[in-house]
């Protein structure tokens, strides 16, 4: 898969992740772990990057005697979330027409 594309479908995956309740680095693995594997030396400069993006932000608490990073999606995350369905769709329509000719040849 093209390096570009991944990088934006892991962007939309950590952001999804964190769509309905903020969470943090261990607990976004986890929670991603069904659908897609992902490492921490990968996420953690998507999480840079999506703030630096402005599609999240971040905030530190005291959990367990131990400072942790939690993670909440801004309106612009969420409006990337919409983006990403909205050309999902047009790429499934694409899928489908470059994928045509296998189901006639089956």
């Amino acid at each position: 898969m093209d390096v570009q594309m991944k990088r934006g479908l892991l962007d939309v995956c950590v952001l999804a992740a964190i769509k309905n309740e903020d969470s943090y680095g261990y607990q976004i693995i986890k929670d991603m772990k069904p659908f897609v594997e992902i490492s921490e030396s990968t996420l953690y400069p998507i999480l840079r990057r999506l703030e630096a993006a402005a599609c999240l932000t971040v905030r530190t608490a005291e959990h367990n005697g131990r400072l942790r990073k939690y993670y909440h999606i801004t309106p612009a995350g969420l409006a990337r979330i919409r983006t990403f369905r909205e050309e999902w769709r047009e790429m499934m329509s694409i899928y489908r027409f470059v994928t045509r000719e296998d189901e006639n040849d089956g």
